[in-house]
């Protein structure tokens, strides 16, 4: 029975990823998931895209975590990471350089077996209001929520192509992912939590856009769908920094599945504790 633990949205925190880091050192978990936005905040605006996120990665993550691995070295856990939408792409290469010294394992858009079980990630979130666009897709159509920016009007870090950002959708890239996949025994790390859910509560009451009201709830309809049609074991989810605070709730469940947000708007970091084999006895607390 492994023992996991999940944060996510720490943006570069310094602070945040210490108190992760005692955390690893000192509990010593099986398993540790990090759902996205793992990097300082990048203006979509400055141009090259460089700097302090490159900096971040090589100089502080790769270091920090080498030292826990010689630290902990046979006792080390298996650390599943994924990027979130204010993550620059070009940043990919410097979390794959982690992963080639087995630092962590990056599972966007695949998966990889753990014992029994099956542990996947996923990055894309619907398109948004914001401009940066590397890791934003259509989710079911080409539909685009009032108020936010097609993935075709905004900025990207890598180059992408015109029928990848017209016709992709978060719908069809699950599809291809979880496959012919028996999912019963299956974790998902998304970075976007599943629409019309305790985790997708955005803070947009009363907002409008050319006189027509903002969805407040901000979440994927083909992440909804692909899970009450696939019911894997747990998914875990970020993103939504103040759901849990409207809603008053951390966690959500569709039939069978567990869920579990770790984003959270405060200046303690959210920790979920959970045993796959017993995920409703999942526990947060903020340190």
């Amino acid at each position: 029975m492994p023992d996991c633990i999940f944060v996510s949205d720490l943006h570069g925190q310094k602070n945040q990823y210490e108190k992760l880091f005692r955390l690893i050192r000192t509990e010593i978990p099986d398993i540790v998931f990090i759902g996205g936005d793992i990097l300082p905040s990048l203006s979509i605006l400055r141009s090259p895209f460089e700097g302090s996120s490159v900096d971040f990665i090589n100089q502080f993550l790769i270091p920090e975590f080498k030292k826990i691995k010689d630290y902990l070295d046979q006792r080390y856990p298996d650390i599943f990471l994924i990027m979130g939408n204010d993550d620059p792409r070009f940043e990919e290469s410097s979390i794959l350089a982690g992963a080639a010294q087995k630092l962590w394992h990056y599972i966007h858009n695949r998966h990889i077996r753990y014992n029994e079980y099956l542990i996947f990630g996923y990055s894309y979130i619907p398109p948004s209001p914001f401009r940066l666009k590397d890791w934003e897709r259509y989710d079911v159509s080409r539909f685009v929520d009032v108020g936010s920016v097609s993935p075709e009007e905004g900025q990207y870090t890598i180059p992408i192509s015109s029928d990848e950002k017209r016709w992709a959708t978060i719908s069809k890239d699950l599809e291809t992912l979880s496959s012919e996949n028996n999912l019963e025994k299956a974790i998902f790390v998304f970075h976007s939590p599943p629409y019309q859910t305790n985790l997708d509560r955005a803070g947009l009451d009363g907002k409008m856009v050319d006189h027509a009201p903002v969805d407040v709830n901000i979440g994927s309809i083909a992440i909804r769908k692909f899970i009450e049609k696939k019911q894997p074991l747990v998914t875990l989810h970020g993103h939504v920094h103040e759901s849990s605070r409207i809603t008053g709730n951390w966690r959500d469940k569709i039939g069978n599945t567990h869920l579990f947000s770790a984003a959270y708007e405060g200046p303690e970091l959210a920790v979920i504790r959970f045993d796959p084999e017993e995920p409703a006895s999942a526990t947060r607390s903020l340190i």
